[in-house]
């Protein structure tokens, strides 16, 4: 994978965070259609990778506290197991707003990287099954790719089993 540089046209939160990491990493974009009913489904579509290595970033309360969740498109997320991962005890999906609010970020280009505020992050397992996975770079119709570890490092997430099969 190569590096790309901060300097590139339309950087957002999380390229500028990988790139002051000094993070391996690659960009892929492709043209968004807002008629699509799955953010994350048009992105393996649009990139030709497999719904298991393209996760979405879904925000959660876990107790009251906004938590990140990185679960693959192709799985569903497991509110109790976040709950628990997260050393919590009742997770519930957060409101839209809330999540953009807390991000930076607009629902559906909300990336785990490069977020407005440091917020608990848990990492479905299933990226560990992967050498790189791909994640919204911060906007719709543009991915980064990137190490599982990379990804866990920069974010400080917990890995744990936090997807179910959709």
């Amino acid at each position: 994978m190569a590096r790309k540089q901060k300097k590139q046209s339309g950087g957002t939160p999380a390229t500028v965070a990988l790139e002051a990491a000094g993070a391996v990493y690659t960009t892929h974009a492709y043209a968004h259609d807002p008629a699509h009913p799955s953010y994350g489904e048009e992105a393996a579509e649009a990139l030709g990778v497999s719904p298991d290595r393209v996760f979405k970033t879904l925000l959660a309360e876990v107790d009251g506290r906004l938590t990140v969740a990185v679960v693959p498109v192709a799985g569903t997320l497991d509110l109790k197991a976040l709950a628990a991962a997260a050393g919590g005890k009742r997770a519930t999906m957060a409101d839209p707003a809330a999540a953009e609010r807390a991000t930076g970020y607009v629902r559906g280009g909300i990336s785990p990287l490069g977020q407005r505020r440091s917020l608990p992050t848990v990492l479905d397992a299933s990226a560990t099954d992967h050498t790189t996975i791909c994640v919204s770079a911060g906007r719709r119709g543009l991915e980064v790719e990137l190490a599982p570890g990379t990804l866990a490092g920069l974010t400080g997430a917990v890995t744990a089993r936090i997807a179910r099969p959709a």
